[in-house]
């Protein structure tokens, strides 16, 4: 199959070759870009809990925080392995890769937490644990054209499926989990899988799944 892989550059690399090495011709399309905002320091200091959402959050943070850290939690596995390439192993890791899924695991009380995530991201955590918030990055969709020719489009946040309605309704979608299925459907797009573990192996496994 010929298969959109959508992920921002820096991290269509391993789902890339994952995908390749099945067998399929893979074309990479980033369709948002990753913006950080601007550096200013963030006094981690009196936390009992920093909360991570992504990837690219661990890094913005860690680029950024100031004081000795708190425990983290980190919403998913991919999550947690961004924090240990830095060398900060997460003290808690949903095993369900969604903001639902971290709060059924969090600890109460939970003390004072901060919760780092893109600008602009769900707030159930923060106002379910009365927490502060912090944006680290902003995504900002690029300028595609249309046709994008491919048999199926690997989605892998809600912003990448509001990107891609705008150009392209008509490729089968495989979306990393329930919050970018939501925002894929809402946008008129047809999802024929989702992945069951919100990283690379899960979209693999779901790709699998759709081409058969």
């Amino acid at each position: 199959m010929r298969i959109l892989v959508t992920r921002p550059e820096a991290q269509a690399a391993a789902l890339a070759a994952r995908l390749r090495e099945l067998g399929h011709d893979v074309v990479e399309r980033p369709l948002i870009a990753i913006e950080p905002l601007p550096p200013d320091p963030i006094d981690v200091g009196g936390y009992d809990w920093i909360v991570v959402t992504s990837a690219n959050g661990a890094e913005q943070l860690l680029r950024r925080a100031r004081g000795p850290l708190p425990r983290v939690a980190a919403i998913g596995r991919a999550t947690a392995e961004a924090l240990a390439r830095r060398g900060v192993r997460a003290a808690l890791v949903a095993r369900t890769s969604t903001q639902e899924g971290l709060l059924a695991e969090f600890p109460h009380p939970a003390g004072r937490v901060l919760v780092a995530a893109a600008e602009g991201a769900r707030r159930l955590l923060v106002e379910e644990l009365a927490a502060d918030f912090v944006p680290l990055y902003r995504t900002r969709p690029l300028d595609l054209r249309p046709p994008l020719d491919a048999d199926l489009v690997v989605l892998a946040s809600p912003s990448a499926a509001r990107a891609l309605a705008r150009v392209e309704r008509a490729i089968p979608a495989v979306s990393i989990g329930p919050q970018t299925t939501e925002a894929a459907r809402a946008a008129g797009l047809e999802v024929v899988a989702e992945a069951t573990t919100h990283d690379v192996s899960g979209l693999v496994a779901a790709v699998a799944r759709a081409a058969r």
